[in-house]
């Protein structure tokens, strides 16, 4: 196999610096790479209702239950009925 062909593949990003700094200091605790952090964050979006790609369990609920706190009855009625219809169709 050419050499080229074992080269991974590379990508630039550029960010706000506070958002940088931010996911640094997110990296540093949780004693990841920044770019797995990134991953994560990126997974966690387009997946918002999947539970399998969880890596911390007990942060994951403990942010749940504080959104919780946040969103009115209502608000969680409403998110509730548009999963229900994103799944039907």
């Amino acid at each position: 196999m050419p050499k080229s062909a074992l080269k991974k593949e590379k990508w630039t990003l550029s960010f706000d610096s506070a958002l940088k700094s931010a996911v640094v200091k997110a990296a540093k605790r949780r004693g990841l790479y920044p770019v797995t952090v990134l991953e994560g964050l990126v997974r966690e979006k387009f997946n918002p209702y999947g539970h399998a790609d969880v890596d911390d369990s007990a942060a994951y609920i403990s942010a749940l239950r504080k959104q919780g706190r946040k969103q009115s009855d209502e608000a969680f009625l409403d998110e509730i009925a548009a999963w229900e219809k994103s799944q039907s169709s």
